[in-house]
């Protein structure tokens, strides 16, 4: 017979039993959803086979080796009209912004003035012409009076005097008298350029004061200047470019598609700027069709040379990595290879690669996050193509 006693031993002992066992029951139910899952993940990735790329090929062809900057166009001339004489303005013979010709008329400024200065330095220029001509006579007068000693030699050398005297007089009559001719062609001012009119500074009946400030600004637009700056290690290679022949400068404006504007270098600064460690340069444009205007931003493009037979992939093919650029490369098998490249000039989206990829060898342009060294890939589309690839 069993004491009361031993019977609520063993039920304790079973309790000490049963509820370390039930504890461990949700943890390794949860290994078994985890493992399980795992093991679906495992069929799943194999289920989804080759990692879909585009792809393009490597080619060969002739790039131009460009520099690139930022340009402000400039006004090939610029002309701050002034008054050169003063006076009443009487005509404006001209609009803003008009186009005008070397010699058209731009305004005019009173001319009675000056006609009268021009009329008085006439007169006077005839009197002294008369009173000279006299002169000359008693000269040849007292000559021959002299000859004769019907005058001293003291009379006639005081005639000669008087008579070199009015020349000198009729001379400065002259200059006189071409000066008021000069003052009153002043009063017309004429275009002394071809060029395009700025805002008009002064208004019809405003008096005006004999080179002032500046009345019109005129700008020649045609032909017309970029100015830009490259770095000064480009300016040893720019240098012996251009001592060879003309450079070609290329020019587009931001966000206005279309062939770009072409022009040729014009001018090297005469030194580098040593706060920037920039050197300035010009371009010449013809501008014909009035697409430059004097204050643009322009992008540009200097043309150093032409580099035949190089390999160029396009830009997109190219990644960075922690050991420097890189890009796939698709093998017959379609497993992609992982390359390591020197990449030189970039222009218009495509990249030339001095050193990783040959000619012929199709790289991968889209699709380079589920790639490692070895993966299969499946090429679904070729930009430029459209067609399938092989999956």
């Amino acid at each position: 017979m069993t004491s009361p006693f031993a019977n609520a031993l063993q039920r304790s002992m079973r309790n000490r039993v049963s509820l370390p066992t039930l504890a461990l029951v949700p943890v390794l139910a949860g290994a078994l959803l985890l493992l399980a899952s795992c093991s679906g993940g495992a069929t799943g990735n194999q289920a989804r086979g080759p990692a879909p790329v585009t792809a393009s090929t490597a080619v060969a062809k002739d790039v131009p080796i460009v520099v690139r900057a930022i340009g402000t166009v400039e006004a090939y001339k610029t002309i701050s009209v002034k008054a050169q004489v003063g006076g009443e303005l009487i005509r404006m013979a001209f609009q803003e912004g008009q186009d005008v010709k070397k010699g058209t008329i731009l305004f005019e400024i009173d001319p009675r003035p000056y006609q009268a200065a021009l009329d008085g330095a006439l007169a006077d220029l005839a009197r002294d012409q008369a009173k000279l001509s006299s002169a000359e006579d008693d000269v040849r007068r007292y000559a021959e009076l002299v000859k004769k000693d019907y005058v001293t030699q003291q009379q006639f050398t005081q005639v000669k005097a008087n008579a070199d005297a009015l020349k000198a007089t009729v001379e400065a009559d002259k200059a006189a008298v071409q000066n008021a001719r000069l003052n009153l062609g002043y009063c017309t001012v004429r275009a002394p350029i071809d060029g395009r009119t700025g805002t008009i500074l002064v208004q019809q009946g405003n008096v005006i004061k004999a080179n002032d400030a500046p009345v019109l600004t005129l700008n020649q637009v045609s032909p017309i200047y970029i100015d830009f700056s490259v770095p000064e290690s480009d300016l040893a290679d720019i240098r012996r470019r251009a001592s060879e022949g003309t450079l070609k400068v290329d020019a587009t404006l931001p966000d206005q598609p279309g062939e770009p504007f072409t022009g040729q270098l014009s001018f090297i600064d005469n030194s580098v700027n040593q706060a920037t460690g920039t050197i300035l340069l010009k371009a010449t444009f013809e501008n014909r069709n009035r697409s430059l205007w004097p204050g643009q931003f322009v992008n540009l493009s200097l043309v150093l040379r032409t580099d035949t037979g190089v390999v160029v992939v396009p830009t997109q093919a190219v990644q960075r990595g922690q050991e420097g650029e890189f890009l796939y490369v698709i093998k017959p098998d379609k497993t992609v290879d992982l390359r390591t490249v020197t990449v030189g000039q970039q222009l218009d989206g495509d990249s030339v690669i001095d050193k990783g990829v040959k000619a012929g060898e199709t790289v991968v342009t889209d699709g380079q996050l589920r790639l490692y060294p070895g993966a299969k890939v499946a090429v679904t589309r070729e930009p430029g193509t459209g067609e399938k690839g092989d999956s």
